[in-house]
Formats: C-alpha cells, structure tokens, sequence
C-alpha cells in the first residue's frame, strides 16, 4: 500500500517549506516514524510515516543505489 517510494538518503521536497524558507529534505531514518532533515539549516524533524506520506509532495533526487 505504499504509493510513494521513498528511501533513507533521498531528497524530497515537503508541501509547506521550512521557516528558514528551504523546501528540500533528506531522509535520514525510517520505520514507524521518519526523521528529516532540513538541507538549508540541517534542523531534524521526526514524524510519523502516515502524516509524512501526506505532507509529501514529490521526491526530488533519489539516493544513490550503489552504495
């Protein structure tokens, strides 16, 4: 049931924008909850995955596979 495919390291930009004005974020946990962090000020946030999926507008740069 998961229509967005995310992973951990991917950028992905959020439907309302940081307060530092930024608007992309990297992926840096997943599992119940997902932590993010801020790629202008580097401010973590964590949130539950349900409430992330909905605040999720689109994925931006996917993580680099080969690693």
């Amino acid at each position: 049931m998961v229509d967005k495919d995310f992973a951990i390291n991917d950028i992905v930009e959020m439907k309302k924008p940081h307060p530092c004005g930024e608007n992309s974020w990297k992926i840096i946990r997943m599992g119940m909850d997902i932590r993010i962090k801020c790629m202008g000020c580097e401010h973590s946030v964590m949130i539950p995955r349900r409430e992330f999926t909905k605040k999720l507008k689109r994925i931006t740069q996917k993580a680099d596979s080969s690693t």
